[in-house]
């Protein structure tokens, strides 16, 4: 699955939906569903709110899902400015910060790598699935 979303804030849910009917036809177990959505979202958020992306560029959004169960979720812009998890935790008022602290937590792992052929970064996360398979 690739979607490419616009840099607002509509992005994260049409990448949701988008996801979900993906999942849905592969047979994703349905709290997996919720989970791998989250962070999606949370990915596609931060793209959307921190990326400093020329103003003419989208985000596109990616997921895999391999043969032992494990989703790659990936979602990349133009921004070649790596997100950082912050150093301390945001307080209980804060409006922002917790994003990738939420990914980490859910995601079996996750990273930024450069995009191969372009311009900017690719943020991706890998999350371990069940099946009705």
């Amino acid at each position: 699955m690739c979607v490419t979303l616009p840099r607002t804030a509509h992005g994260a849910q049409r990448a949701r939906h988008a996801l979900r009917a993906q999942l849905d036809a592969w047979g994703v177990a349905p709290e997996d569903v919720e989970t791998a959505e989250l962070v999606l979202s949370e990915l596609v958020t931060n793209s959307v709110r921190h990326a400093t992306n020329p103003p003419d560029r989208d985000v596109q959004s990616r997921a895999s899902l391999s043969g032992d169960g494990v989703l790659r979720l990936e979602v990349s812009d133009a921004c070649r400015d790596r997100p950082r998890v912050p150093a301390e935790r945001p307080g209980p008022d804060a409006e922002c910060g917790r994003g990738l602290l939420l990914v980490a937590a859910l995601a079996a792992e996750w990273g930024v790598s450069e995009r191969p052929y372009g311009i900017g970064k690719t943020v991706w996360a890998r999350l371990k699935v069940g099946t009705g398979t």
